[in-house]
């Protein structure tokens, strides 16, 4: 038997022709311009006037006398040996510190990482570093001066209970090697910062793989665990070099005689009563510092770009 249908009844009604492309009011709203852009203003004139502006007229005033003639003698000056051996002093304690503080740092990030992250522990010791990567400056010069200085708490509870004088051999607190220890006070917890995302972001199903294929806990680290944290480790140690090669004021307020470091040979070229008419050299040795730094950070990008292949 034959059904009738209905032309209307078997499927909806065609609808009238619609335009293919995206409707005017979607072609309008993609056509406004954007003002999402205006809530960076206020971070570009920070840039531009506390870091921008600032590098600029010192890496210019190292090509000028003071008398503001062009000229190359002060960008020669880096070639002087004691130039040389105050960016050496630099290095040097900038990668000692960074070292002992990376690898102590990764031990305190490994043995949070078998800790209830919700935990008051971890939770401390997060605060904790939050805090003590920021304590620098003046402050932690203090600290240092008012525990194991000359007429130091420590130092002087040695010298009374066990008759033994820590600075038997010379002040050191105050010189070079003094700054080695509240270098390493907050290179430690920069560390955790910088380093527990990376060692919380491995996977549990990495270590039961391993487990299933017949591995152990050290083939776990040796062939999965220390290869993928690689890259990571690296970007945070070439990050802690960056950041002691820059320090200042706690060397300022430790080591007030001398200029062992780039950034006290600085402070030298702009306030030295002896030597005048050389102020134009620290912005030479601001070039210096600049163009180190800038190579340690675009390393750092780098790795730290190859490091997020995984993370993510």
């Amino acid at each position: 038997m034959t059904t009738l249908v209905h032309p209307g009844a078997g499927a909806p009604a065609s609808a009238p022709d619609a335009p293919a492309g995206p409707s005017h009011s979607a072609r309008a709203r993609r056509s406004a311009p954007s003002l999402a852009w205006l809530g960076l203003l206020p971070f570009a004139a920070y840039v531009l006037l506390f870091l921008a502006v600032p590098t600029l007229l010192a890496i210019g005033s190292g090509f000028f006398t003071r008398d503001g003639e062009f000229t190359w003698a002060n960008v020669a000056a880096l070639g002087d040996p004691v130039v040389l051996n105050t960016f050496a002093n630099s290095a040097w304690l900038s990668l000692l510190t960074a070292a002992v503080g990376a690898v102590v740092g990764a031990l305190v990030c490994y043995a949070l990482l078998g800790m209830n992250p919700d935990g008051a522990i971890r939770a401390t010791v997060d605060a904790a570093a939050g805090v003590l990567a920021q304590f620098g400056g003046v402050m932690l010069a203090f600290a240092f001066i008012a525990t194991i200085g000359i007429q130091g708490v420590i130092t002087v509870f040695l010298q009374d209970a066990l008759g033994f004088d820590i600075y038997e051999n010379g002040t050191w607190l105050y010189e070079l090697p003094g700054l080695i220890l509240p270098y390493i006070y907050f290179q430690i917890p920069l560390m955790v910062i910088t380093f527990m995302p990376a060692l919380a972001a491995l996977k549990p199903q990495w270590a039961e793989a391993n487990l299933t294929l017949g591995g152990t806990r050290t083939s776990f680290w040796t062939r999965v665990g220390l290869p993928v944290l690689a890259p990571s480790f690296l970007a945070s140690l070439l990050l802690l070099f960056a950041n002691a090669f820059s320090s200042y004021a706690t060397a300022a307020a430790l080591a007030s005689q001398g200029s062992q470091i780039v950034p006290l040979q600085i402070r030298t070229s702009l306030t030295s009563e002896t030597v005048l008419g050389r102020e134009n050299l620290a912005g030479a040795l601001a070039l210096g510092m600049i163009v180190i730094v800038g190579i340690v950070m675009a390393l750092y990008s780098l790795i730290q770009r190859r490091a997020a292949r995984w993370q993510s």
